[in-house]
């Protein structure tokens, strides 16, 4: 199975900027994940893309403990209108009361669409239970939602 690497890199840069908040930082984290893959010799398929987001973590994790992240630049609330703000502040409200751990499985799973099989093998958890995680996770965020809607 080949990996598209330019979606791939879009994906990876989106978890870089979830875990550091800095649009230049998470390019350049990208960039060195991406350098340490091609370097690697990876050839492709699922475990490429646990390699990719092995790397990338490791790097972020890196560079959270050089420098605190910043707060999330106001740029991204502007958008569709009124409601879509609303809409978004909510749900960045929401994920913020998660923890960290969940966050970061939301993000992998329904943002970046990183298939179980990947997911398992990153956090070394068989299927079933990653799967359990992932409700779990999905299922406090629809809480907190509804919290903020109701």
């Amino acid at each position: 199975m080949a990996m598209d690497l330019e979606e791939q890199y879009d994906r990876i840069y989106r978890y870089c900027y979830f875990k550091v908040r800095q649009r230049e930082m998470a390019e350049d984290l990208t960039q060195e994940t991406f350098l340490r893959f091609l370097e690697s010799g990876e050839q492709g398929g699922g475990r490429s893309m646990q390699y990719l987001y092995t790397v990338a973590r490791n790097l972020c994790v890196d560079e959270y403990r050089r420098h605190k992240p910043e707060p999330l630049d106001e740029q991204a609330l502007e958008g569709d209108g009124e409601d879509a703000m609303l809409t978004r502040a909510a749900v960045r409200m929401a994920l913020a009361e998660l923890d960290e751990a969940d966050r970061e499985l939301l993000l992998l799973r329904y943002v970046n669409e990183v298939p179980m099989s990947v997911l398992s093998g990153l956090y070394g958890l068989s299927r079933f239970s990653l799967y359990r995680r992932v409700s779990q996770a999905a299922k406090k965020l629809k809480k907190k939602l509804g919290e903020e809607y109701g």
